[in-house]
């Protein structure tokens, strides 16, 4: 007999969830859907562990973004600018975004810098160094898309859906993939300026790879203190984002959350790279509350609106356009 899924909870708020059960059909799989129906209700993020994604491409893909951010600020600068290529690659440098923008929040730009990619999504030429930079972000898309589709298949199960509902919408996905280099602040950040500002997310939901350091990813609670998202070697941080949000007639919550700076007396490094995949659906794909959610005379929140339309509108706070 297969055991039952093991569930662990840090700061008794954000569950770790063992999907395995549900991805091999075993015993155990109905507790899965429970324990992330309920994390998706009181706030919004949970962590996954028995998800199934290769370590290898996941390493190949951090190292070698990591060279790429170690190259010279002017070589980083004269590629990934254009938008002619799509499923082309896309540079981000240091304060190019402010993501609290989309909240009303005016700040400084962000103290990251990123290279992000989408396969329906515009961008420029890859650059040539290092050497196999495009393929790895294409393996690790590739296995992305695959947790992404049980994770879909795990909600359906616990809304009442059926298993394949969400599906259409993602037959042309605009999901991008993102790399983000926190570096070193060796100087003050400048007044109110974060690694990351206060937000939420645009999408469907994200998938976070994350790694252990001072400053890192900090959630809102529902009575508004801010919790250190632990750091689980091999776990993926799992959040519901605006868009599924808005489908679920704020039911299923998308929560603030940030990257702190790290503290000034440090004793450690405090340079961190994250690879979060942003679950995106197609463009045409219409957001209306979804029946379950607008059952025994429940009254839609939101006037339906395309992805599309979403999502430029969030874009375009966060850029300051």
């Amino acid at each position: 007999m297969q055991s039952a899924p093991q569930t662990q909870t840090v700061d008794q708020e954000i569950p770790v969830i063992d999907i395995g059960p549900f991805i091999r059909n075993e015993a155990g799989a109905k507790a899965v859907v429970a324990e992330i129906e309920a994390a998706a209700r009181d706030t919004g993020f949970f962590l996954v562990t028995g998800h199934g994604v290769s370590p290898e491409k996941t390493m190949k893909l951090y190292n070698l973004a990591r060279a790429y951010f170690d190259l010279s600020e002017d070589y980083k600068r004269s590629h990934g600018r254009g938008t002619g290529v799509l499923g082309g690659v896309s540079f981000s440098p240091i304060a190019d975004e402010a993501l609290a923008a989309t909240k009303g929040i005016k700040t400084p730009g962000d103290y990251k810098e990123s290279l992000n990619f989408g396969l329906r999504l515009p961008g420029d030429v890859w650059p040539g160094q290092p050497e196999g930079i495009e393929a790895a972000f294409h393996d690790y898309f590739a296995e992305m898309e695959t947790l992404a589709r049980h994770l879909r298949r795990i909600f359906c199960q616990a809304i009442g859906l059926d298993a394949d509902y969400f599906e259409p919408a993602f037959d042309n996905h605009l999901s991008a993939l993102r790399v983000i280099n926190y570096p070193e602040q060796e100087e003050d950040p400048l007044p109110g300026q974060l690694r990351a500002g206060v937000h939420t997310d645009y999408g469907f939901m994200t998938i976070l790879r994350s790694e252990a350091s001072s400053g890192g990813l900090q959630v809102q609670s529902r009575d508004g203190r801010w919790l250190d998202a632990p750091s689980i070697d091999g776990a993926y941080v799992i959040n519901i984002a605006d868009a599924f949000m808005r489908w679920s007639n704020d039911e299923w919550v998308s929560t603030p959350h940030r990257v702190a700076n790290p503290p000034r007396e440090k004793k450690v490094s405090s340079r961190r790279q994250s690879i979060p995949f942003f679950v995106n659906p197609s463009k045409d794909t219409l957001i209306k509350c979804l029946e379950p959610f607008c059952a025994d005379g429940k009254q839609a929140k939101y006037e339906p609106i395309s992805y599309g339309d979403y999502i430029d509108l969030k874009t375009k706070q966060a850029f300051g356009r």
